[in-house]
């Protein structure tokens, strides 16, 4: 039986690999891809997900028609290798979908011609972009490590994780940098974004490793032999995240007193907030979440069984089918969507008034700056600070504001109801957020009287309550 995907989200393994190799500082990639297929992975997916103009170290082979259907891609591989070679860095060649479907495996051609050249076979084909990133980790782990005994460093921890493509991950990282020094230890290696390849053999070498992801990154973490914590989101997990770097690094003393400086300076906003007037709206926040698993997760975690706000619904966008997103959306639109793009236009087809908050790719939004973090304790308040400031302007743009013009004729005439058309608008109404269905309520009010006044009507009924929704 066919399927038909809507609007897929999750890049393939090709893109993994070109995101995860790009990464490391001495690497240049080469992919063996037609052109315009680099496009969108090299440029385009870079600059929206970012800021990046353009990536250094990445040259595609560009194939053609004559590549692929007779002469295949041998001759211009070898032509790039060549111009590349002497600039220092360590070549990967890295196939794609279209490689691939040609049978282009230039792994022999490399060892008998360009012994220092690695060739990656992405699997473009089969993985999704997750499932590629834990496969380029664990393939580099095992073609660079240099097989050495582990000599354990005290106090230092290395955090496996941040590529290219992945949603605010400096802002995470910085907070995930401040929380493991904020307990007295040091952070040795961040992987693969502030690594060389030469650091996959000084891995081993940390006394505790932090895997960034659900997604990707626990494969090479349990790979070195080392404990691992999974970094936290949310006000428990962050906890429990400090309490276990000093018990496995021996500085117990050194993590309570920062979690205890935490809760009287990074947190204080939060308990401010929370016993605040602001408070009272939170148990009345419906919410939905379509990310990727980590934000997906820690989202509903957090808003939910923390804040105690209603979570609607929570989708790992890798599994997930955007049909149902989509008509979950029709269904009941949540005060508030944690989400894609994709998810942007459902709500804009629906004229829902529902506030979108960016959480995951594809969708162009820069987040380059350090003070947007959604993990840790800074994450905790950083969001619910943006989401005070969204109920904020919901009000606003609710208030009952009179253009200054002349009232329009026939505005002073009455009309009533009928209890059909009645019972329809109460629906509508319970369906628009909390905090906004009394002036919801009156707006559509407004409208329905003032099309059955220009219709001649004395009665609003279920069809002109129809015609304004069908407006929008």
């Amino acid at each position: 039986m066919t399927t038909t995907i809507r609007d897929e989200s999750t890049a393939s393994a090709y893109w993994a690999a070109v995101n995860t190799f790009c990464a490391l500082r001495d690497v240049h990639v080469i992919a063996d891809a037609p052109v315009g297929c680099y496009n969108l992975a090299g440029v385009a997916v870079m600059d929206y997900t970012d800021a990046l103009p353009y990536l250094e170290n990445f040259t595609p082979t560009s194939l053609t028609e004559k590549e692929i259907s007779s002469s295949g891609s041998t001759a211009r591989v070898r032509e790039i290798i060549d111009s590349l070679h002497g600039t220092g860095k360590r070549l990967i060649l890295v196939s794609s979908a279209e490689s691939e479907m040609i049978g282009s495996n230039h792994a022999k051609m490399l060892e008998q011609h360009y012994p220092d050249v690695s060739y990656f076979d992405s699997n473009s084909l089969g993985d999704n972009e997750w499932q590629g990133r834990e496969h380029a980790l664990e393939w580099l782990h095992r073609t660079y490590d240099d097989g050495a005994e582990a000599r354990v460093e005290p106090g230092t921890v290395s955090i496996i994780g941040p590529t290219y493509g992945c949603f605010n991950s400096p802002s995470d990282l910085a907070e995930l940098k401040r929380l493991i020094t904020g307990c007295g230890l040091t952070v040795r290696n961040v992987y693969p974004m502030e690594s060389n390849t030469a650091d996959i053999s000084e891995l081993k070498h940390s006394e505790l490793i932090v895997v960034m992801y659900h997604e990707f990154g626990r494969g090479l973490a349990d790979r070195l032999g080392r404990p691992v914590l999974q970094a936290p989101f949310g006000l428990r997990e962050t906890s429990t995240f400090l309490e276990r770097l000093g018990d496995l690094t021996g500085r117990q003393k050194d993590a309570a007193r920062f979690l205890a400086r935490e809760k009287q300076t990074t947190l204080k906003p939060l308990w401010d907030l929370w016993r605040g007037p602001q408070s009272e709206w939170f148990p009345t926040v419906k919410f939905g979440v379509v990310a990727d698993s980590t934000y997906s997760r820690g989202l509903k975690t957090f808003l939910a069984d923390e804040m105690g706000m209603q979570c609607l619904f929570s989708h790992d966008c890798a599994e997930t089918d955007n049909n149902l997103v989509r008509n979950e959306l029709a269904a009941e639109q949540p005060q508030f969507l944690f989400g894609r793009m994709p998810d942007k236009i459902y709500l804009a087809e629906l004229g829902a008034k529902t506030r979108f908050i960016p959480a995951g790719f594809p969708g162009p939004v820069v987040r380059r700056a350090l003070g947007t973090p959604f993990m840790g304790h800074s994450g905790t308040v950083y969001i619910i600070q943006e989401i005070v400031n969204a109920l904020y302007d919901t009000l606003f743009n609710f208030l009952p504001i009179s253009p200054r013009t002349d009232a329009a004729p026939g505005q002073s005439e009455t009309v009533r109801w009928s209890p059909e058309a009645n019972a329809i608008l109460e629906e509508i109404v319970r369906k628009a957020p909390f905090i906004s269905q009394i002036s919801f309520g009156r707006e559509l009010k407004k409208k329905a009287e003032a099309l059955a006044i220009q219709q001649g009507n004395e009665v609003v009924t279920p069809e002109i309550l129809q015609q304004i929704r069908q407006k929008g």
